[in-house]
């Protein structure tokens, strides 16, 4: 059983590391359980889908992460899922997938869906 570690950052963000095609799955298993279909969430979904196209615009513009857009009123109302996604390849050329969730997004909720997935979870807090 494959493991991953879901750090938790001194702000209470909550980064999670899987490959792209994972980084799918695990998206529409988070949207599922938690009940609701959050536009950050489908944006992210996208990005990841055109990966090739949005890896070149973030590598022109020279940016690390893409932020998937956010009324104010979202973050106010505790819908904001999705803070940043960051879109790279390994040295093989995997396509990998970094997703910055929220602080308000319940820990035990990632873990849930990735325990679905089949992954072995470990959370990492840094104090």
């Amino acid at each position: 059983m494959p493991e991953v570690v879901v750090k938790v950052d001194m702000a209470k963000y909550k980064h999670v590391d899987l490959p792209a095609d994972e980084a799918i799955k695990f998206l529409e298993t988070v949207r599922d359980l938690s009940g609701k279909n959050p536009d950050d969430v489908r944006e992210a979904i996208r990005y990841i889908r055109n990966f090739d196209e949005f890896y070149e615009y973030m590598r022109r513009k020279f940016k690390d992460y893409i932020a998937p857009p956010h009324k104010p009123s979202d973050y106010i109302k505790g819908l904001a899922f999705i803070d940043k996604v960051k879109l790279y390849r390994t040295g093989e050329g995997e396509k990998r997938v970094l997703l910055v969730f929220d602080r308000r997004v319940n820990t035990k909720l990632l873990e849930e869906a990735l325990e679905r997935l089949g992954y072995q979870v470990r959370v990492q807090r840094a104090f």
